[in-house]
């Protein structure tokens, strides 16, 4: 599939408080006119009310807008979805909401984000894992980097247990680790400058070493 003209995709994933806390500091410190769809995944209980679209617009640089089924998504703006209905993409940059009543993906939204944008985003997508336990988004990461996706995650620091260091354990080398600053800097730079092969300097002390440097198409 050709993907060359298309917006590149942005997929974002994270749990629980901190994770949440995690996805404000990276909007917030987001880059101006990035040109690309952001997708969010926070893990929540399918059957509470969230806040989550809230609490993100306080600090977003980006709008932050509920998807709806089958709707085209554009640049330049970060979508996530219902508790019950798990956020993915689709053919011609168009949400995908995955059935999530009783908890069923709960544990596995982050992969089921990542695979999908893998699959239909291809070159231009990326994968950005935060803070959260388990290991949802090893295998989506995976996926991304197998399609030729940049992957980036939160530097673990002093946390040897939890999504981040899972994804850096699982796949090998990342194509950049760091603090949220550091990665929307590293996204700007590496997307700014698509179809280069660009060094990435890796801030981690922790994991496997990251590529020394990501092609981006």
């Amino acid at each position: 599939m050709e993907t060359n003209y298309l917006p590149y995709v942005v997929a974002i994933g994270a749990s629980g408080a901190e994770g949440l806390n995690d996805i404000v500091d990276l909007l917030s410190a987001w880059p101006d006119e990035l040109q690309a769809v952001v997708m969010v995944v926070l893990h929540r209980s399918s059957d509470e009310i969230s806040h989550l679209q809230q609490i993100l617009s306080r600090r977003s640089a980006l709008p932050i807008v509920v998807a709806k089924a089958a709707q085209v998504l554009l640049p330049n703006i970060c979508y996530i979805g219902e508790p019950n209905q798990a956020l993915s993409l689709s053919t011609e940059r168009r949400a995908f909401l995955v059935e999530g009543t009783d908890n069923r993906l709960r544990n596995r939204t982050v992969d089921t984000l990542f695979e999908s944008i893998a699959l239909h985003a291809g070159e231009r997508a990326v994968g950005i894992v935060l803070s959260g336990a388990l290991d949802d988004g090893s295998r989506g990461l995976a996926a991304i980097h197998a399609a030729g996706g940049l992957t980036m995650v939160l530097d673990p620091a002093h946390k040897p247990i939890g999504m981040q260091q899972n994804a850096i354990d699982y796949d090998g080398p990342i194509g950049f680790i760091g603090n949220g600053l550091a990665i929307a800097a590293a996204l700007e730079n590496a997307l700014a400058h698509g179809g280069c092969k660009l060094p990435i300097e890796d801030t981690s002390t922790n994991g496997a070493a990251p590529d020394t440097k990501i092609e981006v198409k």
